[in-house]
């Protein structure tokens, strides 16, 4: 399975830009996307950007992510999925 990482874009030159997610920064291809700008959240497989993401659905991604490191600690983690507790997971229109 592969972990998409919500990143940051702090520099760039059209084909690669500098990104950082925590304290981890890196180089990414961006050549599937339309000239993203500096600062823009970015969804990052396997070293290379795959699409933009707005800043909800960023924090939604780290607030998963940091969830999950939670749990792989044996911690508490409900704090991280507080929006999906008490309801019934909803299937994609495509999928009714």
């Amino acid at each position: 399975m592969c972990v998409g990482l919500p990143m940051t874009i702090i520099e760039t030159d059209g084909m690669r830009a500098q990104c950082e997610y925590g304290n981890e920064t890196r180089f990414v291809s961006v050549i599937l996307l339309s000239k993203p700008p500096i600062g823009a959240k970015v969804l990052v497989h396997i070293d290379t950007a795959v699409r933009l993401l707005d800043d909800d659905e960023a924090r939604l991604i780290e607030q998963a992510l940091d969830g999950l490191d939670a749990a792989l600690k044996g911690h508490d983690c409900d704090q991280f999925f507080a929006d999906l507790i008490g309801r019934e997971p909803q299937l994609p229109g495509h999928l009714r």
